[in-house]
């Protein structure tokens, strides 16, 4: 079937939005194929805080289940929409009680082999049963950054280990129990933040490693996951000397195309972080920035906040697309490997529903988390 460059575009655009419900300007979009995926965050959803000696937040599970349906039901006939959440565990799940806890990953460096992977496999199924019963497509989970950095503001205990070959054993084990789940998995972020001392949401970080390192820590999960035919992999918005000294991972071909698709053959969906953070927004315009993030190699482009940057990188793609017949091949090529994953993603919950509303925050979960934690 052939796809209009328009119809292309919306399956490279994965957006977020404010509020609890779906603002009609997105469910037009969605309805019009202009919109590949939403990414859902604490901000959607219905939370209520119950008094106690620690007060707790709630999430309304109804709402957010309703939400997603509601995501879903707007899209139209043969361009299936994908719901995809940031669920990592730690600091990074925007899904919070009653669904289950996770703490921190880097608790895995308290377990040894083979029980390390045992575990992330067992934590990834019930992860993904979790968000499967939500409604959910699509955990922005495993990180594959390694930890050598203490100095580190993002990454930290949110990673799956100190060093590289048990950090890759750990996290596509997590993904492997994902996909077990009903979740697509997302590998994030290429080729490696965990040794930055800065935040690439607040600012453009860089690391000047050479290619020694990098092939030696930074990059040895990421070409795990890659033999393990992880389904996407999320860039870093972080620049490395080494492969490109003037541009952001994100948007370098010689990093994207060159590195991970040719050198390391990754084969699934190479999805941009977040070009709303300001080490993308501050240093390049949007417009120009989905330009270079599609021709460097990204599939799909995240824009998680600015509804009018949004606007601008669909009218800056659908240009560039319209005058430079590369690009459009390019966003040809990115919106098939949307679609090819999709398809497998459907016809795998087709085999295996989505389990009910009780797997989430269930008693063998939280004991899980508890093992997982050092506490049971």
């Amino acid at each position: 079937m052939a796809h209009s460059l328009g119809d292309d575009v919306g399956q490279v655009l994965w957006v977020g939005f404010h509020g609890t419900t779906v603002p009609d300007p997105l469910r037009a979009w969605i309805a019009g194929g202009q919109v590949g995926a939403v990414v859902v965050f604490k901000r959607n959803l219905v939370i209520q805080v119950v008094d106690g000696p620690v007060p707790q937040e709630v999430v309304d599970l109804e709402a957010l289940v309703a939400l997603n349906r509601a995501l879903h039901a707007a899209a139209p006939a043969g361009a299936p929409l994908l719901v995809a959440v940031d669920q990592e565990g730690g600091v990074v799940q925007r899904v919070r009680a009653p669904a289950t806890q996770w703490p921190p990953m880097l608790c895995l460096d308290g377990h040894g082999a083979p029980a390390d992977e045992e575990l992330a496999e067992a934590v990834g199924l019930a992860l993904g049963r979790e968000l499967a019963a939500l409604g959910f497509d699509v955990d922005f989970a495993p990180v594959l950054d390694v930890h050598t950095n203490d100095a580190n503001p993002i990454i930290g205990d949110r990673a799956f280990g100190r060093d590289p070959e048990p950090a890759a054993r750990r996290a596509l084990a997590l993904a492997a129990g994902l996909a077990r789940g009903g979740v697509l998995a997302c590998g994030k972020h290429f080729p490696g933040h965990g040794d930055t001392a800065t935040d690439s949401h607040l600012e453009l970080p860089r690391l000047e490693h050479g290619w020694e390192r990098l092939e030696a820590i930074e990059l040895v999960p990421f070409r795990r996951a890659a033999q393990a035919g992880l389904p996407m992999i999320m860039t870093a918005h972080v620049v490395f000397a080494a492969l490109d000294a003037t541009q952001p991972a994100t948007l370098s071909p010689q990093v994207i195309d060159g590195l991970l698709r040719r050198t390391l053959g990754y084969r699934g969906v190479i999805v941009s972080d977040d070009l709303d953070m300001r080490a993308i927004a501050d240093h390049v315009g949007i417009g120009d920035a989905a330009v270079r993030a599609i021709a460097a190699g990204c599939d799909a482009l995240l824009l998680c906040r600015d509804v009018g940057h949004q606007r601008e990188a669909r009218d800056a793609l659908l240009a560039a697309g319209a005058r430079d017949p590369a690009l459009a091949a390019r966003l040809a090529e990115a919106a098939a490997r949307v679609r090819a994953m999709k398809a497998a993603h459907a016809a795998a919950r087709d085999a295996a529903p989505a389990p009910g509303l009780d797997v989430v925050g269930a008693l063998a979960h939280r004991r899980l988390a508890d093992r997982l934690a050092g506490r049971a």
